[in-house]
């Protein structure tokens, strides 16, 4: 079989495709055959080296994947051969809090990932892709559609009536904007350029801000929401915005800590947070449980993924240096 492989890191030059023996499943493990794959910006701090608990090498790179059961390991029993199927982003964490061990099995990075014409997970770590979803679509959704879950509702509670502040519209920021307008909230969506911000509102989002045009973005949100702020900040930026996703944030409300794609030196004041009583909460992909309930609201909602460009396996490299550019909406997927 074909696979890539990050041996260095040297960023995207170091991911290498190369040929290996097909791995054989283990006694309860499933060999899928991969079909799609989705980039995260993870991935790039993945092969660049330094990510926290991910820094492992050789390692076959990328964790968002679907594909078909080809083979059965001795012992299985939740599937069989045909099944399609996508592997959880942390194998070990299925339902209830994680832990240290559990936030160590991401694939793609703290174990082998997806991008490979074959893998092997165990029986449990994986969930069934409803007959309605593409393989490209059902790829699109273990990273960032399950952090984008984990934020809204098993963290902040999102409820219908409430406002929404997306940071930019990569694919976190993507899904955040369908599940919310989905459950009946407001959305406010950011962006330095104003064709990604239309694209957003073509997927519901209620207001926009360029944030190049508006670079004192927070008190934008404040006028957009007479002074009140949003109640939930998706916060992909990191500390480069944080300071001003608080000053958009109400009385009361959550910043959900997702990334780090702005300046990591920034620093935050941190009374906003204590005389405002926010919420601020780091949130890191999310459980089996999470990904099979992400998977019903999509289903019930016909929500799909917002995929922005598709590449062959061959080009896999030429999709991450399309995912550095910065030029997407939504997701890039890999298609074999």
């Amino acid at each position: 079989m074909r696979n890539y492989l990050i041996d260095s890191d040297g960023g995207v030059d170091a991911i290498k495709l190369q040929e290996s023996d097909k791995p054989q499943p283990r006694p309860g493990e499933v060999q899928i055959q991969m079909r799609a794959a989705s980039l995260n910006y993870r991935d790039l701090s993945v092969a660049s080296g330094g990510y926290l608990r991910n820094n492992h090498r050789p390692i076959v790179p990328v964790s968002d994947g679907a594909g078909t059961i080809s083979k059965l390991g001795e012992g299985v029993t939740r599937w069989k051969k045909g099944d399609r199927v996508s592997p959880i982003f942390l194998q070990k964490w299925i339902d209830g809090p994680p832990n240290d061990e559990i936030l160590r099995s991401g694939l793609g990075g703290g174990i082998g990932g997806v991008l490979a014409e074959f893998v092997n997970v165990p029986e449990e770590s994986l969930v069934a892709i409803p007959e309605s979803m593409t393989f490209a679509e059902a790829a699109c959704v273990p990273c960032a559609a399950v952090t984008a879950w984990h934020a809204l509702f098993e963290s902040g509670n999102l409820q219908a009536g409430q406002t929404v502040l997306c940071l930019g519209t990569g694919g976190v920021s993507m899904f955040a904007l369908q599940f919310a307008k989905a459950s009946g909230a407001k959305v406010i969506i950011t962006s330095s350029d104003d064709q990604k911000l239309n694209v957003a509102t073509g997927h519901g989002a209620d207001e926009t801000i360029n944030y190049v045009t508006h670079p004192e973005w927070h008190r934008e949100v404040q006028r957009l929401t007479s002074d009140r702020g949003v109640d939930h900040v998706v916060e992909v930026g990191g500390p480069g915005t944080l300071e001003r996703s608080l000053k958009s944030t109400a009385v009361g409300g959550h910043v959900h800590l997702i990334g780090i794609l702005d300046t990591p030196q920034g620093k935050v004041n941190p009374l906003l947070s204590i005389f405002n009583l926010l919420t601020i909460r780091g949130i890191y992909v999310g459980s089996r449980h999470m990904h099979e309930s992400v998977l019903a609201m999509m289903q019930q909602h016909s929500i799909q993924p917002v995929i922005d460009q598709s590449f062959s396996f061959d080009e896999a490299p030429d999709a991450y240096r399309y995912m550095q550019s910065q030029k997407h909406v939504g997701k890039i997927v890999i298609e074999f």
